[in-house]
């Protein structure tokens, strides 16, 4: 039988809006989105909700419809979170895009979304243009988007050309919407390769957000000595992409539900990540393997006081207990997993966030979720086995953007979300994360599916064929190419002249950073669907290669 949650709790049916700011609580002053930079440069929900209205009306002045898609192609600033709430509390549909795309993997989201504005931050304006011309969207649905008023540049005008004043939004009001509304009305629409292939818009409902919200804010409470509204103050870092599911839920949603003050880095770095947490005193993070990678074994983390900071939570990619409890004890502090993927809306599994937990477990199935485990023929297994995570609840998206044939294939006969990884379960309900199903390489937390980097590939003139798998490495994965070279051009290019085409080509989590390596067949089955197992067995016998080889040349 599947597994439901041994929680329950009341979930608000309604729009973002309506939830963050309903009509029978005042709104706060305090400041909550927060330049890291610059702390004077805030905004209080209460300054949020007016820039918010402000954005729903010009976009309704724009002659924009409900469930229009405006995409927003900027790193993190404090009107971020005024973009995702104003578009998705105007009935619109917000779409982050990754500011480190480039032209083609732009043009991809463009035409995918069927964007009618795009909101491009100054400093990417360029490799946007160029985007845009070449999908053919207007120059006048394109709006520079900062923090600070920039004026015009290239013909751009700023995104406060298109709003009323103040006080003229003053009188404009969202629609309200009711529960069957609110789980079919999209307020974001969040990109992911799903189990394989291209990467696919995940269709999140205003519903899905408000209760991820709220499952993870009862997970995070559940055992702490405080009871829920009443915790002591906290202070965040968003150092998270906003484009992205994590980013979004935490930053955004989560710090206006709690009142967070959280202070945002426009992009990460990690020194000055170390210098943030001691100068904010920080108090909770939310991050994926890669920072406590850096946090364990650094040598600038000794350098900085990170006494303030008492909780991390890490997701995104799967965390061995031991550099769990090696940053748990090196600072003092809990480590505490979570499991979830853009599809649940960010997650769905979590370690009770007063927990002190160090055997790598990520934790209970969350509030309303129900969570069965099944083997490779189809059939439910019990404590100690293996199986593949199927989840249904609430938080779980609609399915796929204009993609009604994936939407089937990654949901079963009973509506739950199959989700390629997989996992086990002890006898008192907690999971452990045990490998995945699905192809996809996790780089840094960031999703690379193996198809889209082989049709890429395979566009170049030089290459017959191409297969592309994780090099697997101590605590994390690199995309790693294995290419046949077309019999004509086997002098022409070397590994490094393919590597490097590909890096001109793609974002830099794409980057083929574990190597290319020609070969003269790509494996494949009688059907023609290539090995993964074979090349999954190539790559673990060439890591001790791929050590040597990076202490060549650099890109």
């Amino acid at each position: 039988m599947p597994t439901q949650s041994p929680f329950q709790i009341d979930i608000p049916a309604t729009d973002l809006l309506t939830y963050l700011f309903p009509s029978s609580q005042p709104v706060s002053d305090t400041p909550i989105w927060i330049d890291a930079d610059e702390p004077s440069h805030s905004l209080s929900p209460r300054s949020l909700l007016r820039w918010a209205k402000r954005l729903g009306s010009g976009l309704h002045n724009l002659g924009l419809k409900k469930q229009d898609v405006i995409l927003v192609y900027t790193h993190n600033h404090i009107f971020v979170p005024v973009a995702y709430l104003g578009i998705s509390g105007s009935g619109c549909i917000f779409s982050g895009c990754n500011p480190a795309y480039g032209i083609d993997e732009t043009v991809y989201q463009i035409h995918n979304t069927e964007a009618k504005a795009i909101l491009v931050e100054p400093p990417i304006l360029k490799t946007l243009l160029k985007a845009a011309s070449k999908a053919n969207f207007p120059k006048n649905r394109i709006y520079l988007f900062s923090d600070k008023e920039t004026g015009t540049i290239e013909g751009v005008h700023d995104w406060r050309s298109f709003l009323p004043t103040a006080s003229q939004a003053d009188f404009w009001t969202w629609e309200s919407l009711d529960a069957q509304q609110s789980q079919n009305t999209v307020a974001a629409l969040n990109y992911s390769s799903g189990t394989t292939g291209l990467p696919k818009g995940v269709m999140i409902s205003h519903q899905n957000v408000i209760a991820n919200v709220e499952q993870s804010i009862y997970m995070r409470d559940l055992e702490q000595r405080y009871k829920p509204n009443s915790r002591p103050q906290e202070s965040w870092l968003g150092f998270l992409p906003l484009y992205h599911a994590y980013g979004q839920l935490w930053s955004i949603v989560a710090a206006a539900r709690t009142l967070s003050p959280c202070y945002f880095m426009r992009s990460f770095n990690y020194v000055k990540f170390l210098e943030n947490i001691q100068k904010h005193r920080i108090t909770h993070i939310q991050t994926a393997p890669p920072v406590l990678v850096m946090l364990a074994k650094r040598p600038e983390t000794a350098k900085y006081d990170l006494s303030s900071l008492q909780n991390i939570l890490c997701g995104a990619a799967p965390l061995s207990k031991e550099l769990q409890n090696e940053v748990s004890t090196k600072c003092d502090l809990k480590v505490v997993q979570t499991w979830g993927m853009t599809e649940v809306t960010c997650s769905c599994l979590h370690v009770p966030g007063g927990r002190d937990d160090r055997s790598g477990s990520v934790g209970y199935i969350d509030p309303n979720a129900t969570i069965k485990l099944i083997d490779d023929e189809g059939k439910e297994v019990g404590p100690g086995d293996r199986g593949e995570i199927h989840v249904k609840g609430p938080n779980v998206c609609m399915g796929y953007w204009r993609n009604e044939r994936a939407t089937q294939d990654t949901f079963d006969e009973e509506g739950f979300l199959k989700t390629g990884d997989i996992a086990i379960k002890d006898e008192n309900g907690w999971y452990w994360i045990v490998d995945r199903k699905k192809e996809l390489i996790k780089v840094k937390g960031f999703q690379v599916a193996p198809a889209e980097l082989e049709a890429l590939l395979l566009e170049h003139e030089h290459v017959a064929d191409a297969a592309v798998c994780a090099l697997q490495l101590e605590h994390e994965e690199l995309p790693r190419a294995y290419v046949v070279l077309k019999s004509e051009h086997k002098e022409a290019s070397t590994e490094w002249d393919i590597e490097r085409w590909m890096s001109d080509r793609v974002a830099k989590h794409k980057h083929l950073s574990g190597g290319v390596v020609f070969i003269e067949e790509v494996p494949k089955s009688p059907s023609g669907k290539i090995q993964r197992k074979v090349l999954r067995e190539w790559a673990k016998e060439d890591v001790a290669g791929w050590q040597r080889r990076k202490e060549g040349p650099k890109l």
